[in-house]
């Protein structure tokens, strides 16, 4: 998906750790979003992943907290105001929400969702507003006639899904974060969604953080994924590096999984407070040693993993057929 434009760093998130009063849910995320680019994160319900997401545009839980240091193009995060971060959000980056039905108020019509948000960051006509709801839903694959009349609780989670997203992408952001905007879609609109989310990548250089559980929505759109566990990103490198020399067991037992049939929904505890390796007590390579924290090691240019075995420059689990 690469443009041949020189690459801007859009987002960095260096050492994010985000916390309850009980647990850690997220711990030591660092990783870098650049203009024209889709970074995928990938892991099981529990992992993080959506704490992660969230996190970038300030939209964690009530009683949740997070460290580190966040900056969009250079300017922290924590020194925007409350209202710098709502324009943020809504004319600079786009947030896909993994639950439709709590972005949208039961007592307005689609119409009137559309009109109020796009006049809300842009300055044009009711009528004007319309247009582009109109071509926007038609790219989601969706008749206007047959939407923009109704009421949220008439349409299907899958149609109120594609309705996020157009609404979305009606406000040109520079930057998208998508929550797992397939999940509650049947296999051929999701493709229909992918297709557009790509196109667009493509067409407008827009950047992308792309969340999701299932590895092959993952591969199709993605140009670097970030495998993560438990709060934790165990690897991370460019999709063609990741898919063909996967380092980290984890990983490597995600890729042998069916194709199609994504990550188990098994959930995680969210206990991220011990100081041994996150997939220490799942993995079959454990050993001793492993009880140690690995911190995340760069194994090649732009690959990196979090397992003590390959930082000490021993083979886990070699081959992933």
């Amino acid at each position: 998906m690469a443009t041949g434009r020189e690459e801007t760093v859009m987002i960095e998130v260096q050492q994010l750790t985000i916390k309850t009063k009980e647990a850690t849910l997220v711990r030591d995320v660092s990783f870098k979003l650049t203009q024209g680019k889709v970074l995928g994160v990938v892991g099981e319900s529990g992992s993080g992943k959506t704490m992660t997401a969230m996190a970038l545009v300030n939209l964690l839980p009530e009683g949740v907290t997070s460290s580190g240091s966040i900056s969009y193009h250079g300017k922290e995060l924590k020194s925007f105001s409350k209202e710098e971060l709502r324009r943020l959000r809504g004319e600079q980056i786009g947030v896909i929400m993994q639950r439709p039905m709590i972005a949208f108020n039961p007592v307005r019509t689609i119409e009137r969702h559309f009109i109020e948000t796009i006049r809300a960051h842009q300055a044009v006509s009711k009528r004007q507003a319309k247009a582009i709801a109109e071509a926007n839903l038609e790219k989601m694959g969706l008749l206007p006639v047959q939407i923009l009349s109704h009421y949220p609780f008439q349409l299907s989670g899958g149609m109120l899904q594609r309705i996020m997203m157009a609404m979305t992408l009606a406000l040109e952001p520079a930057f998208i974060i998508a929550d797992e905007p397939t999940t509650a879609l049947d296999t051929t609109n999701q493709l229909t969604v992918l297709k557009e989310l790509k196109a667009i990548v493509e067409q407008t250089n827009v950047g992308m953080l792309f969340v999701s559980h299932d590895l092959a929505v993952i591969q199709y759109i993605a140009d670097e994924i970030a495998v993560m566990y438990n709060g934790f990103i165990v690897e991370q490198a460019p999709l063609t590096t990741l898919i063909k020399s996967a380092k980290h067991p984890y990983t490597k037992r995600l890729l042998q999984a069916e194709v199609g049939q994504g990550i188990s929904e098994k959930l995680v505890k969210h206990i991220v407070q011990y100081d041994s390796c996150p997939y220490f007590s799942a993995c079959s390579y454990a050993q001793v040693s492993c009880q140690s924290l690995p911190p995340l090691v760069e194994v090649t240019p732009h690959h990196q993993v979090r397992c003590i075995q390959i930082e000490r420059g021993e083979s886990v689990c070699p081959s992933s057929k």
